[in-house]
């Protein structure tokens, strides 16, 4: 499991996953690099899943607390690239109704503009 950040030069913050997103040291990274980019004052966030295979409720728990403390601000996250299973769990849940979800990174982060 990985967790990449970078900053883009339109003031979007990125964040890469990869792997499986089950609770364990992946998830508080995820959780970190979001507080990273609030702490940054970075209001566009694209999380990008296209490269993680599994997730969970722990994991889900922290995209929904993401979103939440960017809303109350007024920003923005939207996330990318996931695969059929965790777009499944996104659409049982309801959450697609929550997140913005993007087939790629490249349309979630066009998006912003």
């Amino acid at each position: 499991m990985g967790i990449k950040t970078s900053s883009l030069d339109n003031g979007i913050g990125l964040i890469e996953a990869k792997g499986s997103l089950v609770g364990g040291d992946e998830t508080l990274e995820l959780r970190q690099a979001v507080a990273g980019y609030l702490d940054r004052e970075y209001s566009k966030l694209v999380i990008d899943l296209g490269g993680v295979t599994y997730i969970n409720s722990t994991a889900i728990g922290v995209l929904v607390a993401a979103h939440a403390s960017y809303a109350k601000k007024g920003w923005h996250i939207k996330l990318s690239g996931m695969n059929k299973n965790i777009t499944n769990i996104f659409v049982i849940t309801k959450l697609t109704l929550v997140f913005d979800v993007y087939d790629t990174k490249d349309e979630a982060i066009k998006s912003f503009a």
